[in-house]
């Protein structure tokens, strides 16, 4: 499409200004089919978006987006429509705000719950420069179940500082919204919220402008332009009701189905989340301590069919991940076997409660970590890298790498009757081959030879890249023991001690920085041994294609083929 000024905006009626929504809209339709990416939240923010064009002043004027995923009519609007064809691809245009890629963003996010702090931050630095501009913080409902909304909200007063809170009310984050916020504001759209529900928001220091038709800019421009009055004496809420996937009946009926899409070709093969469903359905039906806990993402993490046939044992809690892990431990202590669902970027939301809850008390607390490793197009706030090296470090914390969807079944099974914490971090989807059994602590040797070069390889990725390697190297008549290291904690010392090799390589969909690398080199310390060991590099890594980032950032398979050659060639 082409650029769209920001004076055509100011100047332009209402009927012109809907038409500008609907090429939007078809942009954002068509690109996404085409790359992938964030679907229905897009759509359903439209005209909200050239509602806050028309009548702010940006990038004078700052917008900080809560997640970040409702962020692209903004990008068509603030000159980048010329490239909005390359969204989420490598070298391409950020799926989510980001910094660097223009001034009209001016905060990098990714993860609820974090706008209003930022947007505090920044209209405080405002005022302390002396400098005049709005601040805008957008939110949903999903995220206004998040408790760093509610610290935010707690320093309003304290700050002495004036921002807009736009709440995008949809009725969902990734699946549809829960809890007492929820209630509340569902409340206030239908026109039965007693009195105190508003005085809750003025008891924060916040003028309450609700609830309006987001999708209607006749109703909305109106309440756009009294918010932005009110905001001169002092913070204003402008609650806003829209419906995610606006403008495409498909969309409007699944927005759950079409909240993200995969770019147009993308073949998958068995997900981890299927799998995991289906495993935890099988358990719960003859053990009934076993719970399911999320945090909004029944659906993204395979648990509908468990919620569906165990509700009164699941526990959907909303974006409040720090608040499901002690939840999971508590549930624990009380005698349950509690399995917390979680994207590997999420669960560093709640490190602490790893630490203090779950490892400190020993609690038989399953964490099933989806998306581990490199994700892909959503960039450098969805890339799970960190998860071994930040789990690593807590101690009665077992954690497990399955090398297939089969294993990884495997694995679930084994948990049922483990009473200690466990992690098992996983990809997307792999291959899902039959595993009969597992034992903590053990590794798999999938290729044995005299060779002096062994190699462990912890999770699918890894072992491809190793099988791939090793068959490259036996055509040269090189040959090395391949080792499937499917537990970081604990290490098969036993394996490990006993191994005559001298050259020892790891690989691992991980930054090489405090994962399974370093823990087979600290083993090793003392030993006769040379150790190559190829994780990520010291770095966030942005979007791309999964297997190019791999190479470029780490785990290039003919650099690690080359290094193998050059010690078989001593």
């Amino acid at each position: 499409m082409r650029e769209i000024t920001d004076s055509e905006l100011k100047t332009a009626s209402v009927e012109q200004l809907n038409g500008i929504c609907e090429t939007l809209r078809e942009t954002i339709f068509r690109t996404v089919s085409e790359c992938g990416g964030h679907l229905s939240s897009n759509l359903g923010v439209v005209e909200l978006t050239v509602a806050l064009h028309r009548v702010f002043s940006f990038p004078c004027d700052k917008l900080v987006f809560d997640v970040g995923h409702q962020c692209y009519a903004h990008k068509l609007l603030s000159g980048r429509a010329k490239v909005f064809h390359t969204l989420r691809k490598e070298g391409g245009l950020s799926g989510f705000p980001k910094r660097t890629e223009s001034e009209y963003d001016c905060y990098d996010t990714g993860h609820a719950g974090t706008a209003l702090s930022a947007a505090l931050g920044i209209a405080k630095a405002r005022d302390l420069r002396g400098e005049q501009y709005e601040t805008i913080a957008l939110i949903g409902d999903g995220s206004f179940n998040n408790g760093l909304i509610y610290e935010a909200l707690n320093s309003l007063h304290i700050l002495n500082t004036r921002v807009l809170i736009v709440l995008n009310d949809n009725g969902m984050s990734i699946s549809p919204t829960v809890g007492g916020a929820h209630d509340v504001l569902k409340e206030l759209k239908e026109g039965n919220a007693p009195a105190e529900d508003v005085r809750l928001f003025e008891r924060f220091g916040l003028k309450y402008l609700g609830v309006y038709n987001g999708n209607d800019l006749g109703e909305l421009l109106p309440a756009m332009e009294r918010a932005k009055e009110l905001l001169k004496d002092g913070s204003v809420l402008l609650h806003v009701s829209t419906k995610k996937g606006q403008g495409y009946p498909f969309c409007e009926n699944a927005p759950v189905e079409t909240h993200g899409v995969s770019a147009a070709g993308t073949v998958g093969k068995t997900e981890y989340s299927t799998a995991l469903g289906e495993e935890l359905t099988k358990l719960a039906e003859k053990d009934k301590r076993i719970v399911a806990i999320t945090a909004a993402m029944t659906d993204s993490l395979g648990l509908r069919k468990f919620f569906g046939k165990f509700p009164e044992r699941s526990f959907d809690v909303g974006i409040c991940e720090e608040h499901a892990c002690v939840l999971s431990s508590s549930l624990a202590a009380a005698g349950m076997k509690p399995y917390y669902a979680i994207y590997s970027t999420f669960l560093q939301r709640a490190f602490d409660e790893i630490i203090h809850d779950v490892g400190g008390m020993d609690l038989p607390v399953t964490f099933c970590v989806d998306r581990a490793g490199i994700t892909g197009a959503d960039g450098e706030t969805h890339q799970g890298v960190f998860d071994l090296s930040y789990l690593s470090m807590v101690p009665n914390l077992a954690i497990a790498i399955p090398k297939d969807v089969g294993e990884f079944r495997a694995m679930i099974r084994m948990s049922a009757n483990y009473s200690h914490p466990l992690a098992i971090r996983y990809p997307r989807n792999g291959t899902d081959t039959p595993v009969n059994g597992v034992e903590i602590g053990k590794f798999e040797v999938l290729h044995s030879t005299t060779s002096d070069i062994i190699m462990f390889a912890a999770g699918e990725r890894c072992l491809s890249i190793a099988a791939s390697i090793l068959e490259r190297a036996q055509k040269e008549k090189v040959d090395f023991t391949l080792v499937n290291a499917r537990f970081l904690k604990p290490l098969d010392e036993e394996l490990l001690k006993d191994r005559p090799e001298k050259d020892v390589f790891v690989l691992e969909d991980n930054v090489a920085s405090g994962g399974l690398g370093d823990a087979i080199s600290r083993f090793y310390r003392g030993y006769d041994k040379r150790l190559f060991t190829f994780g990520y590099q010291d770095t966030f890594i942005p979007q791309g294609e999964v297997s190019s980032l791999m190479q470029k950032f780490g785990l290039d398979e003919d650099v690690i083929f080359e290094k193998v050659m050059g010690c078989a060639r001593r």
